[in-house]
């Protein structure tokens, strides 16, 4: 259990080489771009199996309430969805296919996805080791258990290796990327923590698709 969170990244390298893969072989055949684009933005949610998104809207919904600390944790625990949580995820879809679809026109740096994915998982990781756990989120607490420091030196050298893949792969546009992805997560965690007096694994998936919105739409604008 304790390397869980330790081996996120990794997981980060498969999903990004895949995310990478397919927008590469998209734009070698020549597929329509829109279509593209819809496949390529949808494509980190399917191979997570939607679980981050899941942890977006629950968290959505739970801080745009306005309502009582109490009442927060109530709305991050149901399972039924609420108005907030789809307005957030239809605005998510519709910059996500937008900076996806700019990306696929461009047809440079496609490499620099896996470099996203791995990024985001790496600070993802890292938050739930290095910040207080919220009271009701018994799953995060387990997963810290026995971790030591070289638990997150290992996380934080991950982290460093991708982005400087991403600035050899794109130089200053790699690197640029880079910090989206990492400007996006902790602002996006900053928000969460700060209004929920706590980490949970719902606040990362937030804080994570945030973290990779930002880095898609860093590469488009590259």
């Amino acid at each position: 259990m304790n390397l869980m969170l330790p081996c996120f990244p990794i997981v980060g390298i498969f999903i990004g080489a895949l995310w990478w893969g397919a927008a590469k072989i998209l734009a070698i055949a020549g597929a329509p771009g829109m279509p593209a684009s819809a496949v390529v933005a949808l494509t980190p949610f399917i191979l997570s199996g939607f679980l981050h998104l899941d942890g977006y809207m629950d968290t959505s919904d739970a801080i745009l309430s306005r309502k009582p600390l109490e009442e927060k944790f109530r709305i991050l625990k149901d399972p039924h969805t609420g108005s907030f949580s789809v307005v957030m995820v239809a605005a998510l879809f519709i910059l996500q296919f937008a900076a996806a679809c700019v990306v696929m026109e461009s047809g440079g740096h496609f490499s620099l996805l896996a470099a996203v994915a791995v990024i985001s998982r790496s600070f993802s990781a890292l938050s739930i080791l290095c910040l207080k756990t919220m009271e009701h989120s018994g799953y995060a607490k387990m997963m810290k258990q026995n971790t030591r420091a070289s638990h997150k030196a290992f996380l934080c050298a991950i982290a460093a290796c991708a982005a400087l893949f991403a600035v050899f792969a794109a130089g200053l546009g790699g690197l640029i990327v880079a910090a989206a992805v990492a400007a996006g997560f902790v602002a996006s965690m900053f928000v969460a923590y700060r209004d929920l007096k706590g980490v949970s694994g719902d606040l990362a998936g937030f804080a994570l698709v945030i973290g990779e919105l930002c880095g898609l739409i860093a590469l488009a604008c590259i």
